[in-house]
């Protein structure tokens, strides 16, 4: 069986606005027959995101003590409630065509966890589910959140791994609006911190692996390019079809 090829891009560290707006054009490009997945890697500056179900007393101060602090704050349509992202924690962003066998909202965010818990193992870090809760958590609390909307089954958002990340910042909100519950980190748990690069493309892997895609590093401007030739193709083939020529 063919593998369906997977744009993969580590981005570093990229605003919230900028991710999710090449998120909502890769998204929009798919549903024009845009034949390639993307994963995107990367670190936010500090956010503060609240989901489709999140309660505004979830976030546990005000916004102007955001503005302050230079916290962005942002509604979102991803499934979950409150979370926050910032630097040291790895994001991804799946943006893929779910094929038939895989149209399972809840098997996709199986496959998620899974990838991150395969991941941290292969740090030596013990990574479970919680009944009825999503994410993947330790002994000493939550590491990874996760929060995805999907539509005509093509998937965005995604998870947050705390890898070196603050964990003061999550006193500002009840994450995941789940009270009485720590967060963690692998920086606290293995009490060493990690380059964020290496962590994601020791996760690449283990994505392509559980998905069943062929993994293809690329570059931000290779992958915008990639984009840019498409649009400008299928906007060609519009134009010519509205307006053939005729010999």
């Amino acid at each position: 069986m063919d593998l369906r090829e997977c744009l993969v891009v580590w981005l570093g560290r990229i605003s919230y606005a900028d991710a999710l707006a090449l998120q909502m054009q890769i998204c929009g490009l798919k549903k024009q027959a845009f034949d390639k997945d993307v994963l995107l890697l990367l670190e936010h500056p500090p956010t503060i995101t609240l989901g489709r179900i999140a309660k505004r007393d979830h976030l546990l101060v005000k916004e102007d003590y955001l503005n302050s602090r230079g916290i962005d704050l942002w509604n979102v349509d991803r499934g979950g409630d409150v979370t926050f992202h910032g630097p040291g924690q790895l994001v991804g962003y799946p943006i893929l065509s779910l094929q038939f066998q895989e149209r399972d909202v809840h098997g996709y965010m199986h496959k998620l966890e899974e990838s991150l818990i395969r991941l941290l193992e292969s740090y030596g870090i013990v990574g479970s589910r919680e009944d009825k809760l999503t994410g993947v958590w330790t002994q000493t609390g939550k590491i990874a959140a996760l929060g995805v909307h999907i539509s005509r089954w093509i998937t965005r958002h995604g998870f947050a791994l705390n890898v070196n990340t603050d964990l003061s910042f999550f006193d500002l909100i009840i994450p995941c609006g789940i009270s009485g519950r720590t967060v963690t980190s692998m920086q606290k748990i293995l009490m060493c911190s990690f380059n964020m690069e290496e962590v994601a493309e020791r996760y690449i892997p283990i994505f392509g692996n559980l998905w069943n895609r062929t993994m293809i590093p690329t570059d931000n401007s290779s992958l915008r390019e990639e984009l840019r030739q498409f649009s400008c193709g299928d906007l060609n083939e519009a134009i010519t079809a509205k307006d053939p020529k005729v010999n």
